[in-house]
């Protein structure tokens, strides 16, 4: 397994010359939360990715992809009238794109909401609206991931299970799974059997805490038995230290998460 960590842990829109110090931690890759990263990530100039991928590569850091792609665009949504849904699947095109020229691979989409809608209607509509949009980012070479959810941030495809389910179905190459640490204990799915479903077919993993407090910090995650079960699926994957940052300018919260991270789920002769 590889460490890497989420930004939302730096300071917001400005902490490119603070990379260094996140690789010196033992962190090899680095993943972008967008509207932590740009004040509006749908007008980002080609000159300001070129100059975040510059600096996380001389930083020795890989950009891995990003998460929480549509947080902030609270006027879009997958369940909606038929002109916002198109302005959503644009808008996952353009951050697919982004990601791509950051150098990543994943999208990890969170909240859902089906609003009112019937569980069936929600399903059909879900499927449809990924079939509309995964032919946009194909070519790209990205993989937009569904997550499970905890019950405060959606309701379609909130557990491991039907995202596994949902994936399944609509079985395109652009659509891929994602584990959360965070939400799997909020679903009650912190057991092998939602690992052993995802053999060969997991992407990526957040080393997370409710709320994203500093990771390891809550006690109410067995986060050395979820890499017991990586490690039993032979997941060689990315795991991100995924964390807020506390206060100030100080890295010393993202210091003490990503030593307990590396403690976890790293085999101690590759530490």
């Amino acid at each position: 397994m590889k460490l890497c960590a989420s930004n939302l842990a730096l300071p917001a829109f400005d902490h490119l010359g603070l990379l260094p110090e996140v690789k010196a931690m033992g962190l090899d890759g680095i993943e972008i939360a967008p509207t932590h990263t740009w004040v509006d990530p749908n007008q980002v100039s080609a000159a300001e990715v070129t100059a975040y991928r510059q600096a996380a590569e001389t930083a020795g850091l890989a950009v891995v992809g990003l998460h929480g792609v549509l947080d902030g665009e609270q006027d879009l949504g997958m369940f909606t009238d038929t002109d916002t849904q198109k302005r959503t699947i644009d808008t996952l095109a353009q951050r697919s794109a982004l990601c791509r020229d950051l150098g990543g691979r994943t999208l990890i989409l969170g909240a859902r909401w089906v609003h009112d809608l019937p569980e069936r209607e929600a399903w059909k509509a879900g499927r449809a609206f990924l079939e509309r949009l995964l032919p946009r980012i194909e070519a790209h070479g990205t993989i937009l991931c569904l997550a499970p959810l905890a019950p405060e941030q959606g309701d379609f495809c909130a557990t491991a299970k039907s995202c596994y389910l949902l994936t399944n179905a609509v079985d395109h190459p652009a659509l891929g799974l994602h584990l959360s640490a965070a939400a799997l204990a909020a679903t009650g799915e912190m057991g092998h059997a939602t690992f052993a479903a995802v053999r060969g077919r997991l992407d990526h993993f957040h080393a997370d805490e409710p709320d994203l407090v500093v990771a390891g910090s809550t006690g109410r995650i067995d986060h050395a038995d979820l890499r017991r079960h990586l490690a039993a699926i032979s997941y060689f994957g990315w795991v991100s230290v995924v964390q807020k940052q506390l206060s100030g300018l100080s890295l010393e919260a993202l210091r003490r998460g990503t030593r307990f991270v590396a403690d976890t789920y790293l085999p101690i002769d590759t530490r």
